[in-house]
């Protein structure tokens, strides 16, 4: 029993190839008390415990318990994008100094550069959902300070022939940016997907938000509607939309905020609570002022707050930010019906960016209450029967806008027209001409009656 205890300590020494900062605690006092001879002893010591242990040269170095040149080299690694080198660097100083903690300033450094990089690699491999999903995991990202992020996303989703999802990219901008230059070139960006109306939506946005400034964004209204052969000044004289789109803004419900204590966050670092303008923010809320309540959270320090803040970005028309903030409560301890809740958000994010798909998978997961199972499905059924009219499908629209209109008990006027156009394309006059003729009677519109001509032009 003897042998084999002494054989068990020597392997646990082989297999410590290095003293710990305590091992070292009476190394370093001798050191700096100019003990010699104890120094001496001690290093002695040291080394036939630690066999493998090479000391440095110069003892001295052994006073020093904190890294100096190594944090401006691990930052500089960073800024080259060498995240790999970088983090080798952190451990090897982790290792050399035990006592050395990471400062959070350079993991968020980190974290962030990782993030930025796959965010990259996303776009350049056209992935657009990827590319949203790692900016919802970091918000800041789509941050105005990385805006070259948010045009590239929109770049890609029009490339992609989401239109609705770029302009929903590009309304956050100019929404949210203060920096007049870049919300110009962001509103120049979004006329290659905008209507008369949306366009002038989103100057009047700006123009809004920053009243000096209006003379400069009606020339550039002037400008880009002259660019497209029309001098209409306000989205009434723009003319009606020319395609169907999205239902209208939906009124969100009072989203349930009781926090548990039950397992904290899985994917984010925000304690559950704690974060002192909470009441603020949700009496903003609460009332409605949702600029208020985005100003009283700015930079969530706890997930109850996040939430809160999820719901006002989302009636802001920052489907973005919303996304990151519903994705974190949603994967926290808040209580069920929160992170319910927060999972409908979520949903109705990715619809706002016409992620039809991503939204139905979620909705498919969790158990919605009829209320929002019915505004989500009602959606994500819109979305697919105007995507499929615009894959030429158009007996599968026919089929998504016949289940909407069963669930809603009625269909919208431009979505009916749509159908009428469906019938049309597949050759079913008959229902065409009932669809338009329906429509037009309730309201004749200069709409209608070109559905009409076109019909009576094609029948026999």
């Amino acid at each position: 029993m003897t042998f084999a205890a002494a054989l068990l300590l020597h392997v646990q020494a082989d297999a410590q190839n290095a003293p710990s900062a305590e091992d070292l605690r009476a190394l370093r006092f001798y050191i700096e008390n100019n003990d010699e001879a104890a120094v001496k002893a001690e290093a002695r010591q040291l080394k036939l415990k630690f066999p493998n242990w090479t000391p440095p040269s110069n003892l001295a170095d052994l006073s020093q318990i904190e890294p100096t040149t190594e944090i401006s080299d691990i930052y500089t690694l960073i800024s080259r994008g060498d995240i790999d080198g970088a983090r080798k660097l952190v451990q090897q100083v982790s290792e050399k100094y035990p006592t050395w903690k990471v400062p959070a300033e350079m993991q968020n450094q980190l974290d962030l550069a990782e993030s930025q990089a796959k965010f990259d690699r996303a776009i350049s491999a056209e992935d657009t959902a990827a590319a949203i999903n790692i900016a919802s995991r970091s918000p800041v990202l789509m941050s105005c300070n990385r805006i070259n992020n948010i045009w590239q996303l929109a770049k890609l989703q029009i490339s992609n022939d989401n239109a609705r999802g770029a302009l929903a990219a590009y309304r956050q901008i100019v929404g949210t940016c203060t920096n007049t230059p870049d919300i110009i070139a962001t509103i120049e960006k979004a006329e290659k997907v905008t209507t008369n109306q949306q366009l002038i939506g989103l100057v009047d946005l700006a123009r809004q938000r920053f009243p000096s400034q209006a003379t400069t964004f009606r020339g550039l209204q002037e400008r880009l509607l002259k660019g497209r052969g029309t001098q209409a000044t306000s989205p009434k004289a723009a003319g009606a939309e020319a395609k169907p789109s999205s239902p209208a803004k939906l009124t969100t419900p009072k989203p349930a905020t009781q926090v548990t204590t039950a397992t904290a966050p899985k994917r984010t670092r925000l304690p559950l609570h704690g974060d002192r303008r909470l009441n603020a923010t949700r009496a903003a809320a609460k009332a409605g002022n949702n600029h208020a309540c985005l100003a009283n959270s700015a930079n969530p320090r706890s997930i109850d707050i996040a939430y809160e803040r999820a719901w006002c970005a989302y009636n802001l028309e920052r489907p973005l930010e919303a996304m990151a903030y519903f994705l974190a409560a949603s994967q926290s301890g808040l209580s069920g019906d929160a992170i319910r809740d927060a999972k409908f958000g979520l949903a109705l994010s990715y619809l706002k960016l016409d992620m039809t798909e991503e939204a139905a998978r979620i909705a498919a997961q969790t158990s919605y209450t009829p209320s929002q199972r019915r505004q989500v499905e009602a959606i994500i059924l819109n979305q697919r029967g105007i995507q499929a009219y615009d894959r030429k499908e158009y007996q599968h629209a026919i089929d998504y806008f016949d289940a909407l209109e069963e669930m809603e008990n009625g269909l919208s006027r431009d979505l009916a027209l749509l159908r009428g156009y469906a019938y049309l394309n597949i050759g079913d006059t008959t229902a065409a001409r009932k669809q338009f003729e329906t429509l037009n009677d309730v309201l004749s519109t200069t709409d209608t009656r070109k559905a009409l001509r076109i019909l009576y032009s094609q029948a026999p």
